[in-house]
């Protein structure tokens, strides 16, 4: 389906079912891997956007992107096939 356009065009790595995020080749953390998985980070995007552009508290800002964030973060961690660790490259898979 869709994510196999990604992967046509060298977007992303393949994953299990169920996941939607791959891990990094190098370094920590993860990247979209599946059409669910880039929706998921556009909405994050966007929704940290609308936050910056409608509300005029700092502190509110802060909270209510720190809170989405964590969220994000959450998800992203969950959904990512393998896990998160530190990475060098294709020799540490």
């Amino acid at each position: 389906m869709m994510s196999g356009y990604f992967r046509q065009f060298g977007w992303s790595q393949p994953v299990r079912d169920g996941y939607w995020f791959a891990q990094k080749r190098y370094g920590f953390g993860a990247v979209p891997a599946t059409l669910a998985g880039w929706v998921a980070t556009a909405l994050y995007v966007l929704a940290i956007g609308l936050i910056v552009k409608a509300m005029h508290s700092d502190e509110v800002k802060l909270i209510l992107g720190g809170a989405l964030t964590v969220a994000f973060l959450a998800i992203t961690w969950l959904k990512t096939d393998g896990g998160w660790r530190w990475r060098w490259g294709s020799s540490d898979r």
